[in-house]
């Protein structure tokens, strides 16, 4: 007979089960589920219970904590875990006989697609509590779409069969660039499934309004129901912010007026090249009088000059740019030559006070063009500086693909995309509170790191 070392007073594996389960825990803890488990239990009451609901709900957390790919794999660790089962709260004495088998998880999974409103309002409870633990939460908001599969199959038929998605459509984006050595590179990308707006905290990294569509609705559009419903849903919340960045999905005259005018937030919102004759020359500011003041698709305001010489050539230099008066609701520009230093041999031939020391005031009304000019102008630092945030909308993607189990899933139809989806950014928010609670800030985002 060989013998068997003497086992450790604490294993590694020891250690690893017991900080899974504080995770767990921690987000069970956190969540406000209190109202959806009275209504789920008041539609029970006077039936079997072999089962309990609120057993049955933790495990469904539970899954998601773990990232099970379906309910499969959820039961197969939970018949081996007594833990487990024990923390979601099943019947300790029956062991693995209380693992509900797969068709209480797909009843259990249909009663909830009657209740998303009570998903919804735990997902703005969570939101609400953050905003008060967190005094700097809101400050800036990221917006932006992602693609998700639908593991249905494309269908002309109207009526469900199990295997096709009659809820999903086919949804394009596409990709452009330009390579190093100029030329000029296109990535077209194609899926059936459906879309997942989502607007963050762009410090945090943390949901604060989401939405689900068919994989073929515009990003545009969106933008602003979504700002409309996130003030209801949280009055004030948008009194602290500054800034709400977006791609050029989101670039339109309506949501770049209606950020700034209704709600005083200043859009940083990429912009389209829609410019069809001469796109690459900067065009007369003032286009009724003859006036050396120029700008360009992008927002840059420009003085034009022309070299002395034998052949004359329009050049062009930025205007120093000295501020947003929003009394005026303009941006104020001052001559480059006059603010910079820079030689200029035409400053007594320009018009508008050029001549002077401080050289011409230029003040653009965002009016002129409200996709070009916002509140923040496009050719400033600043405008620079703050549009980096809007990378933090990428990684709550990535976290969702990757940790939350959207790359790999077996959903169908856009009901139950929704609920996923609401479930996944639910405990995502219940993660970060359980994490400040718990006093690790610096994990407020992971849903792996050990617990404390």
């Amino acid at each position: 007979m060989a013998i068997l070392p003497q086992p450790q007073l604490l294993s590694w594996e020891h250690i690893d089960a017991a900080s899974d389960l504080d995770r767990l825990r921690m987000v069970l803890d956190a969540l406000p589920d209190e109202a959806l488990m009275g209504v789920l239990e008041d539609e029970r009451k006077g039936r079997r219970d072999d089962y309990p609901i609120r057993a049955v709900w933790n495990s469904v957390i539970a899954g998601i904590v773990f990232e099970h790919s379906g309910v499969e794999t959820l039961r197969r660790e939970l018949a081996r875990n007594g833990e487990l089962r024990t923390l979601c709260g099943f019947y300790a004495d029956r062991g693995a006989d209380a693992v509900p088998p797969s068709c209480v998880y797909s009843r259990f999974l249909k009663k909830l697609l009657k209740h998303q409103e009570l998903i919804d309002a735990m997902f703005d409870e969570l939101v609400e509590t953050l905003r008060i633990l967190l005094p700097d939460f809101g400050e800036r908001f990221a917006i932006d779409s992602k693609a998700i599969d639908s593991h249905g199959r494309p269908t002309k038929e109207e009526e469900q069969d199990g295997r096709r998605d009659t809820d999903a459509d086919w949804g394009t984006k596409r990709y452009h660039g330009v390579r190093e050595d100029g030329t000029v590179w296109e990535k077209v990308k194609r899926w059936f499934g459906y879309k997942l707006h989502l607007i963050v905290d762009a410090d945090y990294e943390l949901p604060v309004a989401y939405e689900v569509t068919k994989a073929s609705a515009s990003d545009c559009p969106q933008l602003l129901p979504m700002v409309n419903q996130l003030v209801q849903d949280h009055p004030g919340l948008l009194d602290a912010t500054q800034f709400l960045s977006g791609d050029k999905g989101y670039d339109s005259k309506d949501n770049n007026r209606e950020l700034w005018d209704t709600y005083g937030v200043k859009p940083l919102i990429d912009i389209r090249n829609t410019w069809q004759e001469e796109p690459h020359l900067p065009r007369q500011l003032y286009p009724d009088r003859v006036d050396t003041i120029f700008h360009t698709e992008r927002g840059d305001v420009v003085c034009r000059h022309r070299d002395d010489g034998e052949q004359e050539q329009d050049n062009y230099t930025s205007m120093a740019f000295e501020g947003f008066e929003p009394d005026r609701e303009c941006l104020k520009y001052r001559c480059p030559a006059a603010a910079k230093g820079i030689e200029c041999t035409q400053r007594d031939l320009c018009n508008g006070g050029c001549h002077t020391e401080h050289g011409r005031i230029v003040r653009v009304l965002l009016d002129t063009d409200r996709r070009i000019f916002t509140a923040q102008a496009r050719d400033s630092k600043t405008w620079k500086r703050e549009y980096k945030h809007r990378s933090a909308v990428e990684r709550v993607n990535s976290r969702i693909d990757l940790s939350f189990g959207f790359e790999h899933h077996f959903i169908r139809g856009i009901k139950k995309m929704r609920l996923r989806a609401g479930l996944a950014l639910v405990v995502m928010l219940a993660m970060a509170l359980g994490r400040i609670r718990a006093n690790q800030h610096e994990h407020l985002r992971s849903l792996v790191k050990p617990a404390a």
